[in-house]
């Protein structure tokens, strides 16, 4: 690769932005620099993590339902509707992923005692133990992907904002749960 004019290499998303610059000199594609890159970013976390959950046995959807129980479950678990606001799945897949989860015997449901209407879902003594396992791990391919980053919080803090913006709030999460 050629050595930019930023100092540092071209990137695949350098060579997009210069190829539209060039057919569509009257539009200005640097908002890609960023919103280009996020993208591929998350592929390559995607793909890593989904590496790291197949050594255990598990997919992404079934790892984010017990990770969402063990940090925020408790003794008494969570709602299924809690559980569903927890992670990162629709309504659909969150009884496909208890199914699939209660099967491998990481999790148990029962009745709410205090609405009957409703499911508590709680970690099993193995469901607790193979999320417990796996964190450490899950943490650290996450941290490979994002090691060359030279000011991780400064980027941190860029994606809060833009999140923020568009209304992904720790208390829109909350206010689901009320």
């Amino acid at each position: 690769m050629q050595e930019a004019s930023h100092g540092g290499v071209d990137d695949a998303v350098d060579r997009i932005i210069a190829l539209w610059r060039a057919a569509r000199p009257d539009l200005d594609p640097s908002p890609l620099g960023v919103a280009e890159r996020i993208h591929r970013l998350n592929r390559l976390l995607e793909r890593e993590t989904a590496r790291f959950h197949a050594e255990f046995g598990l997919d992404h959807a079934e790892f984010d339902a017990l990770a969402a129980l063990r940090r925020e479950g408790g003794a008494d678990g969570l709602t299924a509707g809690d559980l569903l606001r927890a992670s990162t799945v629709t309504s659909g897949a969150i009884t496909n992923r208890l199914d699939k989860l209660e099967r491998k015997g990481l999790v148990a449901r029962a009745p709410d005692p205090a609405d009957r209407r409703a499911v508590r879902v709680t970690l099993t003594a193995p469901g607790r133990a193979l999320v417990d396992d796996m964190l450490e791990g899950y943490f650290a391919v996450q941290r490979r992907v994002l090691e060359s980053l030279a000011d991780p919080r400064g980027v941190e803090r860029g994606l809060r904002t833009l999140l923020v913006a568009f209304g992904e709030t720790a208390a829109l999460a909350d206010a689901y749960r009320d």
